[in-house]
């Protein structure tokens, strides 16, 4: 298989096999008007097995839903065909509007202009919870 090389836009490497169309998803790339490829299940020396996620525009990606997703995954910034900027991609600490808040009692439900915040409250479990009634995410 031949996917051809950018040159301006971003590389999302190193996701776990899988992953790739919930990123994609997440980050609204179907409302792109650019080639975005997705390559699954690529062989990897390290994961054995990942998904890559290649945007031919020089867009701005949320680094807070990658970090949700997949911790660990990297971030290559591609402009003139080199790349520019690699960057490691961690878990946030907080999540503004990523996820929302399923529990009907929760003060989000009802107050529609409030933001959905989640904050991270176990790091080793990737546990996240609401903000305002620590629901946990799912």
């Amino acid at each position: 298989m031949n996917i051809d090389s950018i040159q301006n836009g971003i590389v999302i490497d190193h996701i776990t096999a899988g992953l790739g169309m919930r990123l994609y998803d997440l980050l609204g790339l179907e409302k792109l008007d650019c080639s975005v490829a997705i390559i699954k299940n690529v062989h990897s020396d390290k994961q054995g097995k990942k998904d890559i996620i290649k945007i031919d525009a020089d867009i701005p990606v949320n680094l807070d839903v990658i970090g949700y997703v997949d911790p660990g995954v990297t971030v290559n910034i591609i402009q003139g065909g080199v790349l520019v900027e690699k960057k490691r991609i961690d878990m946030p600490e907080t999540l503004t509007n990523v996820i929302f808040c399923k529990n009907p009692r929760c003060i989000t439900s009802c107050e529609q202009e409030l933001k959905h915040v989640f904050v991270l409250t176990d790091r080793k479990h990737k546990v996240y919870r609401c903000l305002y009634c620590e629901t946990k995410a799912n």
